[in-house]
């Protein structure tokens, strides 16, 4: 028996660890991942096809989330980490009852950071409508600590701001404007980006909030949560064990997918496939 699960370790070192969000915001993930554990395989889908995720139903979210699942499990992937807010606010449970490998999202590793880094115990929250009204954020950070206060805002347009682009011209600083002011008023120390496009803006939302508010980028948690996974599980894939693949599918043609991730990631990214996912 434990030769056999030494077997299955062994064939699960070389596998992917698969990552999907519903457009280029995962990216932010990826670059952690890859930075904190370049030897891995990483196989990514952005669903730019039903891009945003923010403003659809529950319901919705949960059967992209499922889609999305069995394509990247159909791949061959060790585990799956859910790179969306959205996806992980509302999907998570069902993907961990449905799936045999372990499903990592973005909801708890946030949650868990803000509320360590937070002085005077007030946090903002920012992140898709659909993100906003599930509570997730706030359900986690009143468990680990019901004496912070949580303030929420929903930033819709900050999504595509970041597919088109747009880091830091005047559009996304009127935009942040416009959203933060609000926040600013509540004396917040500690912003949690809710979104995984959100980190692209990030210096535009830095100016806005000004230096004494700490933002919270969920995606170094994520990283950090699955190298003890899979170093727990024993499938950390041996850097001698050849060159790290890294696979990126779309389920539609984005014009800035290729250019963004390029200056995003700092890699060289040649081709993305563009594959149809029901």
């Amino acid at each position: 028996m434990l030769l056999n699960s030494k077997m299955e370790n062994n064939i699960l070192k070389d596998k992917s660890i698969g990552i999907f969000d519903s457009g280029i915001g995962g990216l932010t993930v990826a670059k952690e991942i890859i930075k904190h554990l370049p030897s891995e395989n990483i196989i990514y889908l952005g669903d730019t096809a039903r891009v945003p995720y923010g403003t659809k139903s529950k319901n919705t979210v949960i059967k992209y989330a499922d889609s999305n699942s069995e394509f990247l499990l159909s791949k061959g992937i060790k585990l799956l980490v859910v790179a969306c807010n959205t996806a992980s606010a509302h999907a998570i449970k069902s993907l961990e009852e449905k799936l045999s490998i372990p499903v990592v999202g973005v909801i708890k590793p946030g949650a868990k950071k803000a509320v360590e880094s937070t002085q005077n115990g007030n946090i903002g929250v920012i992140g898709t409508p659909s993100t906003i009204n599930s509570g997730a954020y706030q359900r986690e950070i009143k468990k680990i600590n019901p004496e912070v206060k949580v303030f929420s805002k929903a930033c819709p347009l900050f999504v595509p701001l970041a597919e088109e682009g747009w880091f830091d011209n005047d559009i996304a600083k009127s935009v942040a404007v416009k959203y933060l002011s609000e926040l600013k008023e509540h004396k917040i120390d500690t912003l949690i980006l809710g979104c995984t496009h959100y980190p692209i803006l990030k210096k535009t939302i830095e100016k806005v909030m000004g230096e004494d508010v700490l933002l919270i980028d969920s995606a170094e948690q994520i990283s950090l949560k699955v190298a003890s996974i899979i170093n727990r599980n024993g499938t950390v894939k041996k850097e001698s064990s050849n060159i790290s693949k890294r696979i990126y599918y779309l389920t539609d043609n984005s014009d800035t997918f290729i250019s963004v991730a390029n200056r995003f990631l700092g890699e060289d990214i040649t081709e993305v496939k563009i594959v149809d996912i029901v």
